[in-house]
């Protein structure tokens, strides 16, 4: 243990005003200052920019999605009007074109449902996930050990 010697004051205050009196308690401020704005832009502005990159690709995920999606109704709508021979001729003309339209719409709906209902959500209290994985558990270690 350090001795202290009469008269000299200990603790980190302390030795900011003996090193240089109040200019050093206003340059120990101007340092904490820095540093709390140091602080506040990496953690505001890091998760901003992650957030930014995350709709990008999101975004840009969404359109190839759908330009995709719209090219697959076409091919849907092309081989029904050119693969079905007579069938969708005179007056049944626009047929081909509900069926396409009615495919794209459930399509739209599941995919819809399957964002709303989540993924990789457990399916009604069996226990498994979407992908057939049963995740190892406590409670089904108990369950079965009962």
């Amino acid at each position: 243990m350090r001795r202290q010697r009469r008269g000299q004051r200990t603790g980190l205050l302390h030795r900011y005003l003996d090193r240089g009196g109040e200019t050093s308690v206003r340059g120990t401020g101007g340092e904490l200052l820095k540093l709390v704005v140091e602080y506040v832009k990496q953690e505001t502005l890091g998760p901003l920019r992650g957030l930014g990159r995350f709709v990008v690709f999101g975004t840009m995920g969404a359109v190839a999605l759908a330009a995709g999606m719209l090219l697959l109704v076409l091919a849907f709508l092309r081989l029904l009007q050119d693969e079905t021979g007579s069938t969708f001729t005179g007056h049944l003309s626009w047929l081909p074109y509900l069926i396409a339209a009615v495919v794209a719409v459930a399509a739209m709906v599941i995919a819809g449902w399957r964002v709303i209902r989540g993924a990789g959500l457990p399916d009604a209290g069996d226990g498994r996930s979407d992908f057939g994985y049963t995740p190892p558990s406590s409670t089904r270690a108990a369950k079965e050990t009962t």
